[in-house]
């Protein structure tokens, strides 16, 4: 056994120096095979733990001893909790889903319910479209650091997070470390990478095939109970009705007043020719009165394009999910 001692202790000081990024695991197994190269009589072989939710990876490390067996080599450069320990609870215990084989985990679950929130989605949805963009992204190129930095400024700005100091009160609220937050900055400048190059590549086929949707449609509409919209309902002229409602707030109706493509308009408002009043209508978990003032014909021009990219990645994610093979564990 000669030797053996000073064996393991290059492996715990070889497997602390591998890169911890999972984007750099066939580095570190480059390095491990040139050590084993180096140490023949090792025999050894590299384990890699793909952390659920998180850019990092974990490793083990397989040497062979003299006298027959084998004896695992872990060495932690965190918490110092190994994590065969660390895991050692149900395979699944940590797990919310998995969608076409992409897991995802309780606490990256929790993040997502917190960082999304658009109002007209399903929490279902969002974590199902965590795992897939994930899929889609997983053989990217890294992040450089202004992509990175743009993924942070656009998530602080969407939650008015304008200073450290609001960040670091957000980080806590949520119960994340700056880490934490740095792994999931990493996911969504990957995401938002492949999303920003899916609606321009997506944005001309979708219009055409499309075109009425990105009519440019001006409009004015209420939400509320259907007796009161009912009272709009029947005066002359549905745009003076809509005008007066707001002029004078009751605070029982919603009232807009917008100019927009017919795809961003609310539902029952979108195919409606210009002059025509629809209504009350149900809308969502109430009702709707509305009326088109102007309808133009679309024109591909950059900002109706913008707009027919956005509706082609939801229409891309729609699909995904629909042929996704999806479990639940938790929910």
């Amino acid at each position: 056994m000669t030797g053996y001692p000073e064996t393991l202790a290059a492996a715990v000081e070889l497997l602390r120096g591998l890169p911890r990024h999972r984007d750099a695991v066939p580095e570190a197994r480059t390095t491990v095979a040139a050590w084993r190269a180096a140490n023949p009589g090792s025999r050894a072989q590299l384990v890699v733990d793909v952390r659920p939710g998180t850019p990092l990876v974990d490793y083990d490390l397989l040497v062979d001893h003299p006298d027959g067996g084998t004896v695992a080599v872990t060495a932690s450069v965190e918490d110092g909790v190994p994590w065969t320990i660390d895991h050692s609870a149900h395979w699944a215990a940590s797990k919310v889903l998995s969608v076409d084989g992409q897991e995802l985990s309780v606490q990256t679950a929790l993040l997502t319910m917190r960082a999304y929130g658009e109002r007209d989605r399903t929490l279902h949805d969002d974590l199902i479209d965590y795992c897939l963009l994930t899929l889609e992204t997983w053989d990217d190129e890294a992040p450089s650091e202004e992509e990175l930095q743009r993924a942070s400024d656009h998530f602080r700005r969407r939650r008015g997070l304008h200073s450290r100091a609001d960040m670091l009160r957000w980080l806590k609220e949520v119960g994340l470390t700056p880490q934490a937050y740095q792994n999931h900055l990493f996911a969504l400048a990957r995401t938002g990478r492949f999303r920003s190059r899916k609606e321009t590549e997506s944005a001309r086929a979708y219009f055409e095939d499309h075109t009425a949707d990105f009519d440019h449609v001006s409009a004015a509409w209420a939400v509320g109970p259907e007796s009161r919209l009912g009272e709009l309902a029947v005066q002359d002229d549905p745009f003076a009705a809509l005008g007066a409602a707001v002029a004078s707030p009751s605070g029982e109706l919603a009232v807009q007043v917008a100019e927009r493509v017919a795809a961003e308009l609310p539902a029952p408002l979108r195919d409606v020719a210009e002059g025509v009043a629809v209504g009350p209508v149900p809308y969502r978990d109430s009702f709707l009165f509305g009326a088109v003032r102007h309808r133009r014909p679309a024109q591909p021009d950059a900002a109706t394009l913008a707009v027919a990219g956005r509706a082609a990645f939801s229409a891309f994610m729609a699909d995904r999910r629909a042929k996704a093979k999806i479990e639940w564990y938790w929910l």
